[in-house]
């Protein structure tokens, strides 16, 4: 059983999210939280592996929260999940160790999909929060390059053909083993290149993959 902490300040949404979890089969709830500060305590009692945290909640929001569990308990994955999709909080969610993104209109499959796939290691975002990414990522460094995008990247940094095969089928949202039967290799495989991948841009996990791809201009996140 995957064991979900939901956090929302809005009573009629924490209680509509705690029944998509509670009636799926694989998850169950392990806790709930109305604002941050009782989501980062909660999280410390009940040690959930996944958490669906809302980003606009009063006393301490979203973002600080997630940035405070993860931190304290890495193997806890944050879905940050809102009302709607915003670089006011995209970005700094994905900074701050969220797993992946959505939009609360997501239907209740999607929510209980993504909570397994953040679980299970990978990057998760609502089609609207990948176009969003890619622009707040591209417009936070308008000063593009004159040379090739792989050109842009220091020697050490660039990535081999399959490497940026493994990298491009990520920025579609495929999980580890859709991206595995896309290139027709084993999962263990992905999971090696993109370890280098990481390895080569000094990032500590997927979205900041995606996010160094996209300033690059070697994806195109959502396509």
């Amino acid at each position: 059983m995957i064991r979900v902490l939901v956090a929302d300040d809005q009573q009629l949404m924490r209680t509509a999210l705690e029944h998509f979890v509670a009636t799926t089969e694989d998850l169950e709830v392990a806790g709930s939280a109305a604002d941050g500060e009782e989501a980062v305590a909660v999280a410390r009692q009940v040690r959930p592996d996944v958490v669906l945290m809302d980003m606009q909640m009063p006393r301490l929001d979203g973002v600080g929260a997630t940035a405070r569990i993860t931190a304290e308990l890495p193997d806890t994955r944050v879905l940050a999940i809102t009302t709607f999709s915003s670089e006011q909080y995209l970005v700094p969610a994905l900074q701050a160790g969220a797993s992946g993104y959505l939009v609360k209109d997501a239907p209740p499959s999607e929510v209980t999909e993504a909570v397994r796939r953040v679980h299970a290691g990978d990057v998760v975002f609502s089609p609207q929060v990948a176009r969003d990414l890619i622009a707040a990522a591209t417009a936070a460094d308008a000063r593009r390059p004159e040379q090739g995008p792989e050109e842009a990247l220091a020697a050490h940094e660039r990535l081999t053909e399959r490497e940026l095969d493994v990298v491009r089928e990520l920025a579609h949202g495929s999980s580890n083993a859709e991206i595995a039967a896309a290139l027709f290799v084993a999962e263990a495989t992905v999971k090696t290149h993109m370890g280098k991948v990481m390895e080569k841009w000094q990032v500590r996990d997927r979205v900041q993959v995606l996010i160094k791809a996209a300033r690059h201009g070697l994806v195109e996140i959502g396509a």
